[in-house]
């Protein structure tokens, strides 16, 4: 148990300053869908700051661009969108646009670009570069590879997700044991994520999240319990336990993905390739947790008797947190 007082570390930098939704940093979103040699669509959604705030950003379109009906805004969803149409004369390819207020935020912006053939560029705008070139031809390799970044940054910025997989490391003892879990958490979260994104299953954001809480307090009050209860459920069958929960979770990566939008010629590509990006960044946590558990195993010989419950309390503190505010948020 000694190794306990790690995973305290871990939960304290990453879980500290983290609000109820553990899901701050949100990208910005631009559509532009063609309808004509010249005409476009526009659909921009920018993160909210509340009810009637929004991040400070816009899209600055080339001067041949023209607005054909003007931009109509609204709040909803935790997001203010805006809708309006355009005609840019020669139409965008070739063309560079611009999201003004990007540099001065620490979110990125995702693009996508649709094509009268229905082809699409999807692309990734950051701060340190916030303009890209509209192409004339799609490219498949940047749909792979902003799909897999904003995979690997969504579960890295996930802190409730981290946090039930740290439960889970603490609670399961032996490799074999320990991998089986993970692959049972790593598959039931593909499922969810996957039916979630492609519309098969309907479920309100706000219950997911709450649950998703409580899957997190559970597994830290098991941890607490597996001295004394060996027999428990989570104890004999922790596998069980991380496919059911992971369930929920994987409809909580699917919100994420659903505020990025996927591109209609490429969506099994983009799909897979975020899939991707959650499990490298999923097994990146889990691999690093295990080099600090090492670590602190051979280097630190003594702790106190008590020390192996500092983290389950500190997880099941953020977690309980995390469930009063989601339940008020209803």
């Amino acid at each position: 148990m000694r190794y306990s007082i790690a995973f305290l570390l871990l939960v304290l930098v990453a879980a500290w300053p983290a609000p109820a939704s553990a899901h701050e940093v949100r990208p910005a979103y631009l559509q532009l869908h063609q309808t004509g040699a010249d005409t476009y669509d526009v659909l921009w959604k920018v993160p909210a700051l509340g009810d009637t705030m929004r991040l400070s950003l816009s899209v600055h379109l080339p001067h041949a661009c023209s607005n054909l009906k003007q931009p109509h805004g609204l709040f909803a969803d935790n997001a203010y969108t805006e809708q309006w149409s355009v005609d840019c004369e020669g139409g965008l390819a070739g063309s560079t646009v611009r999201i003004d207020g990007l540099t001065a935020t620490l979110t990125d912006a995702l693009v996508r670009v649709e094509r009268l053939d229905g082809s699409s560029q999807v692309t990734r705008v950051m701060s340190s570069s916030p303009s890209f070139v509209v192409e004339a031809m799609p490219r498949r390799f940047e749909v792979a590879r902003t799909y897999l970044v904003l995979g690997i940054e969504h579960i890295l910025t996930g802190v409730d997700h981290l946090l039930f997989v740290s439960g889970l490391l603490l609670l399961v003892s032996g490799i074999r044991r320990l991998l089986l879990t993970v692959s049972a958490f790593t598959l039931s979260h593909t499922v969810t994520l996957t039916l979630a994104t492609l519309g098969f299953v309907h479920v309100p954001p706000a219950p997911v999240e709450a649950v998703i809480a409580l899957s997190i307090l559970f597994v830290a009050w098991e941890v607490l319990r597996k001295s004394s209860n060996p027999t428990g459920l989570a104890q004999r069958k922790p596998w069980l336990v991380a496919f059911s929960f992971g369930l929920l979770h994987g409809l909580g990566f699917a919100g994420g993905l659903s505020a990025a939008g996927l591109p209609t010629a490429h969506i099994p590509l983009a799909l897979g390739f975020f899939s991707a990006g959650v499990e490298v960044g999923h097994f990146s946590f889990v691999g690093s947790a295990l080099v600090v558990i090492a670590a602190v195993r051979r280097w630190v010989s003594q702790l106190p008797p008590w020390s192996w419950r500092i983290a389950p309390y500190a997880i099941g503190s953020c977690a309980s947190f995390w469930l009063i505010a989601r339940l008020a948020a209803f």
